[in-house]
């Protein structure tokens, strides 16, 4: 490295050129362990020739650090040229295969080994890590491909453009800062589209893994870490296609609504643990209501589950669907805004009680940065509650106005029991 006056080697750069050559020794004992180093299919190297190939890269990396940049790239040219000429010779014989990996995994050793010497060492162990891993796992992931369908490979593809390709193309808006267009924000809007979607996908993956009794509880678990509401929505409208799933859907609301009270504690408490300590007995009889209907619904869930019917969907993301979903949310947002905005909504707690119908996460935060007094803290926590429960209540109205009969039975008494359990909290802790 420029600087350097000496030709003494430090403490540092040993260290570093050790982790380089034990990267190389790493890869080398899988490649030699799997079989890959030796007999007729025999690729590149094994063990020794992998440790040589680390310490060889790290010797590059010091001379990198130095300023000797002809030196380095000789020495990292004629490694890269052997692992090369090694590749073709292997792939030159009448019955070898054109597998490249312990040649891939050759060069990946020579510029992991740079990066150790250069003082990159958490980084070089960790990618060191997960290259053993992948290389270890051979079958397993072979196995998982081929148990990957066409359906499942597309909506992959499907989501990723929607999720790096169109959502960061969207303006964000409001467009306007007074009246219902100040709830008009598209990027937000498409945000929800990939959310109804990532449910649906997951929903989709869970029931092919655990059942769709199970499968079901286990995507309204998932759906709660991001939005319960959302959850109940698309849950609400599954109901009517899938009747026969009414109690699975059922218990997935329940699950979503029972997470999201851990996950308004958890926000809060990296907030404000102030308010935290003041919203737990708001929260835990609510929590402990929803625990005990959903935990006793996935056993019986599981009790039955050799009676699940099985459902082939045309699209595990369901992309119409949740387009149409994200627009009623839309709509009733706007109406919600418009409400705000036209009557207004005096007070802390009727505030909380009207954002609480949309988005819990914004009271939380709102509530949780008011301040540190005792008095503040506990007219936040207060409102929080108000908020939660009133949520609670829109998605009380979701399964009532678009669940099926059996859905709705279940779903609603579910709801209103963790309704009830919010309102005598907050009867008896406020």
């Amino acid at each position: 490295m420029n600087g350097i006056s000496d030709n003494t080697l430090d403490l540092h750069q040993l260290v570093g050129l050790a982790v380089a050559a034990l990267i190389g020794l790493a890869i080398g004992i899988e490649r030699q362990w799997s079989g890959h180093a030796s007999g007729p299919q025999a690729r590149f190297g094994g063990m020794r020739t992998f440790f040589l190939l680390g310490l060889l890269g790290g010797l590059a990396g010091m001379f990198l650090r130095r300023g000797w940049l002809p030196l380095t790239a000789v020495v990292l040219g004629a490694g890269a040229v052997l692992v090369l000429l090694a590749y073709v010779s292997t792939a030159s014989r009448p019955d070898a295969d054109s597998d490249a990996t312990t040649e891939v995994a050759a060069l990946l050793v020579l510029v992991l080994a740079v990066l150790a010497a250069q003082g990159y060492l958490k980084l070089t162990g960790g990618i060191c890590a997960v290259v053993v891993l992948v290389l270890r796992e051979k079958a397993a992931l072979h196995g998982m491909v081929e148990r990957i369908g066409e359906g499942e490979l597309r909506a992959t593809a499907q989501f990723a453009v929607m999720a790096l390709v169109v959502l960061p193309l969207l303006p964000s808006g409001p467009f306007g800062t007074w009246g219902p267009w100040e709830g008009i924000r598209p990027r937000a809007l498409w945000a929800v589209v990939l959310l109804f979607s990532a449910l649906s996908f997951a929903g989709y993956i869970a029931r092919r893994i655990a059942g769709p009794r199970l499968g079901y509880p286990i995507a309204g678990l998932l759906g709660g870490l991001f939005s319960s509401t959302a959850a109940t929505l698309h849950f609400s409208r599954k109901s009517r296609r899938e009747p026969e799933l009414a109690i699975p859907l059922a218990i997935g609301v329940l699950a979503a609504c029972t997470v999201l009270l851990p996950r308004v504690a958890i926000v809060s408490a990296i907030l404000n643990p102030a308010v935290a300590l003041a919203l737990l007995p708001y929260l835990a009889p609510p929590a402990v209501v929803g625990i005990f209907l959903v935990g006793w619904g996935m056993l019986r869930a599981k009790a039955t589950d050799g009676d699940s019917p099985h459902y082939e969907e045309k699209s595990p993301l369901r992309l119409v669907v949740a387009i149409q979903m994200a627009l009623v949310l839309q709509a009733t947002i706007l109406a919600i805004t418009f409400v705000r905005h036209t009557w207004g909504s005096p007070g802390v707690l009727a505030s909380a009680a009207v954002l609480g119908l949309t988005d819990v996460d914004a009271l939380t935060l709102s509530m949780s940065t008011m301040g540190d007094g005792p008095e503040i803290a506990a007219l936040g926590a207060k409102a929080i509650a108000v908020g939660i429960l009133a949520n609670t209540g829109l998605k009380l109205g979701l399964v009532l106005g678009l669940g099926n009969s059996g859905f709705r039975l279940r779903a609603a008494s579910g709801l209103l029991a963790m309704a009830v359990a919010s309102a005598v909290a907050l009867w008896w802790a406020g």
